[in-house]
C-alpha cells in the first residue's frame, strides 16, 4: 500500500537540526525509510563518474534503483563493439557468466537496495556476488580476483547522511567512463517516464567475503610490503589511531594488520546517520585522532581519518595534519628513492604541484590529468606502460602501482605505514626533509559566484579565454610582483605556471554558477594576491 504524500526532505531537515539526537529522531527517520520502499515518485538521474547521488526517500527510492539496474543491463543488451570494449566484456553472455560484484557502505537501507539490483541481475540469467558491508576499492578488488564482469556499488562516498548513491564499474575495476555512464544516465531516465515499481523474486546471491578478497589481492599484486609494515607494529613504541566515523572501513586495518595491540579503533559503531555530521576526512573530524596522539608518548605516531565508502584518507602524526597534496608527494618519493621503482607520476590538475618538483629533480615524468580519478585509468590498468607509481589528487584519493584503479584509503593507510617501517621516520620527519631539499608550497582554494546564465558552455568559454592572456613568456601582475608565465595548462579550467614555481587554476562548475580558484605558492602570505588576480583575469 503507498504511502500519503509526506514532505521528505522537511523531514530530512527536522533530522539534521543542531541538537541530532537518533534515539529520539528514530520515528522520523522510520518514515523516511517507509517512503523510500514505497515511494512511486521519478526522479531525473545524472549518472557521472562518482555515479548517482540522491536524497534517500525522495529520489533515492526502491522504485528508482530498479530504474537504473534495468538502464544498466540495458547498456549491456544495445552494447555495440566499443561500448562492449569500455565495459570489458565481448557479450551480454559474458556478463552473465561473469557476473556482478555487489555491496554497500552504511547508510540507510543498503541491503534492501542492493537487493533491488540483485533481482534485476538475477532475473537477466547473471550471477551476482554480495559482499554487503564494502568500501569502494574492494569492489575493485573483487571484480579482478573473481574474474567478475563488474560492479554495483550502493554508496554517495562522502556526502550528507540523507544522500545515498549508486557507482557502476566495468570489468577493469575503475570507475566508469562517460562512454558508459552517459548512457545509463539516458537509458535511467527515459525508462523513469514509464516504469513501475516491479515485485522481486527469491534473492539467490553468492555471499563473498570482501575483507579476505581484498588482502587476498594486495598480496598477489606485492603492492605492500606487509612484512615490514609488521616490523613496525611489533615495536613497542608505536600508536595507530583510525577513525572510521562508522563508515564501512571498520575493522579493515585490525584484520589486515592482524589486530596490532597498538590499534585504537574511532567511532566502529553502526550508525547510518554518522552521529549527525558531515562524514568526510576533514580537520573538523580529525579531532579524536588528535586527542589521542597528542598526548601518545610513543616514538612512532600515526592517525587516519575515513569517508564512509573508503575512498579518501587523512592523516594526523601527533605534531601535524597531513592531507593528500602532502602525503601523495611524500609516497611518490618513497616509491622512487626507497623502493626502487620505475613507472611514472599521476595527478590531476588541481592538486598540489609539489610532487611535480620532486618529479622534475628526480626525471620521472608527470602526467598531469582532468580532474576525475577516472583520467589516471591509462596508467593504472594492468597493461599499462609506463605505469603509474603513485596517482593522487588533492581531494583525499590515492591509488598506486598495480593496485586497484579505485582511490584506495586503505592503501594509503598500509602505504603509509610501509613507509614509516622502511625510512624509520614519522610522516611529519619525512616531509620536513622534502621541504628541506625541494622548498616548501602553500595550496590554498578559493572561488567565486557569477551569474546564473554563464552555467555550463558560457562559464567554460570565458575561462578558457583567460589563456589568450597567459601565453608561457607573458608577464602578470600579483600584487607588488610581476610573474613570468613558465607553462600554460588547459586541460581543465586555465592553470598559469609561474617561473617561481606558484601556480593558479582557475576552473568552471560544470553544475553551478561559480567559478573554482586553486593556488599555490612559496609565500604563504601571497595567497590572498593569487585570489585577487586570478578574478581579475577572469573579469578581465
Amino acid at each position: 500500500m503507498a504511502m500519503p504524500n509526506i514532505n521528505v526532505s522537511e523531514i530530512w531537515k527536522q533530522i539534521q537540526v543542531p541538537d541530532f539526537n537518533p534515539e529520539r529522531d528514530a520515528a522520523l527517520v522510520e518514515q523516511v525509510k517507509q517512503a523510500a520502499i514505497s515511494s512511486t515518485e521519478p526522479a531525473v538521474v545524472s549518472f557521472g563518474t562518482s555515479g548517482w547521488r540522491g536524497e534517500i526517500g525522495s529520489e533515492f527510492t526502491l522504485k528508482n534503483i530498479q530504474v537504473v539496474a534495468k538502464a544498466i543491463l540495458q547498456v549491456y543488451r544495445d552494447a555495440d563493439a566499443t561500448t562492449f570494449e569500455a565495459l570489458g566484456v565481448n557479450s551480454f553472455e559474458e556478463l552473465q557468466t561473469k557476473g556482478l560484484v555487489l555491496g554497500h557502505d552504511n547508510r540507510l537501507l543498503g541491503k534492501e537496495f542492493c537487493e533491488v539490483v540483485a533481482d534485476q541481475f538475477i532475473k537477466a540469467g547473471i550471477k551476482v556476488y554480495y559482499g554487503g558491508e564494502m568500501p569502494t576499492p574492494e569492489f575493485s578488488a573483487a571484480i579482478e580476483l573473481l574474474g567478475a564482469a563488474c560492479s554495483v556499488n550502493m554508496t554517495p562516498s562522502h556526502n550528507p547522511n540523507h544522500y545515498n548513491g549508486i557507482k557502476f564499474n566495468p570489468a577493469d575495476g575503475g570507475p566508469a567512463g562517460p562512454e558508459i555512464t552517459d548512457k545509463i544516465t539516458a537509458n535511467s531516465n527515459n525508462l523513469m517516464k514509464t516504469h513501475v515499481l516491479e515485485e522481486m523474486g527469491s534473492i539467490n546471491w553468492e555471499i563473498i567475503d570482501p575483507i579476505k578478497i581484498y588482502k587476498l589481492f594486495s598480496e598477489k599484486q606485492g603492492t605492500i610490503k606487509y612484512g615490514r609494515i609488521q616490523s613496525l607494529l611489533s615495536k613497542e613504541s608505536i600508536d595507530l589511531v583510525c577513525d572510521h566515523v562508522h563508515g564501512s572501513t571498520r575493522g579493515r586495518p585490525a584484520a589486515f594488520l592482524n589486530n596490532p595491540q597498538c590499534l585504537t579503533s574511532l567511532r566502529t559503531e553502526t550508525d547510518p546517520l554518522f552521529g549527525g555530521i558531515a562524514p568526510e576526512p576533514s580537520s573538523k573530524n580529525l579531532a579524536g585522532v588528535k586527542r589521542i596522539l597528542d598526548e601518545s608518548k610513543s616514538r612512532f605516531r600515526i592517525g587516519a581519518i575515513f569517508d564512509p565508502d573508503g575512498d579518501r584518507i587523512r592523516f594526523y602524526d601527533g605534531t601535524r595534519e597531513i592531507d593528500m597534496n602532502s602525503f601523495g608527494a611524500l609516497a611518490f618519493h618513497y616509491m622512487v628513492t626507497w623502493r626502487k621503482e620505475e613507472g611514472v607520476l599521476a595527478k590531476s590538475v588541481a592538486t598540489s604541484n609539489f610532487a611535480n618538483i620532486i618529479a622534475t629533480k628526480l626525471g620521472i615524468p608527470v602526467m598531469e590529468t582532468p580532474v576525475g580519478f577516472k583520467n589516471f585509468r591509462p596508467w593504472l590498468k594492468r597493461n599499462a606502460n609506463p605505469k603509474a607509481l603513485i596517482a593522487f589528487e588533492e581531494s583525499d584519493g590515492i591509488t598506486g602501482l598495480n593496485n586497484t584503479l579505485e582511490k584506495d584509503a586503505c592503501f594509503g593507510l598500509l602505504l603509509a605505514l610501509e613507509i614509516m617501517a622502511v625510512t624509520g621516520k614519522n610522516l611529519g620527519e619525512y616531509l620536513d626533509l622534502l621541504y628541506a631539499e625541494y622548498g616548501r608550497l602553500y595550496p590554498e582554494r578559493s572561488g567565486f559566484e557569477v551569474d546564473k546564465s554563464l552555467v555550463g558552455a558560457p562559464l567554460l568559454d570565458k575561462v578558457q579565454k583567460i589563456a589568450e592572456s597567459a601565453q608561457p613568456g607573458t608577464q602578470i601582475s600579483v600584487g607588488s610582483k610581476n610573474k613570468s608565465v613558465k607553462e600554460l595548462i588547459t586541460i581543465d579550467g586555465v592553470k598559469i605556471i609561474f617561473t617561481d614555481d606558484s601556480w593558479m587554476l582557475i576552473r568552471p562548475s560544470g553544475t553551478e554558477p561559480k567559478v573554482r580558484i586553486y593556488a599555490e605558492c612559496r609565500d604563504l602570505e601571497e595567497k590572498e594576491d593569487m585570489f585577487k588576480t586570478a578574478q581579475k583575469l577572469f573579469f578581465s
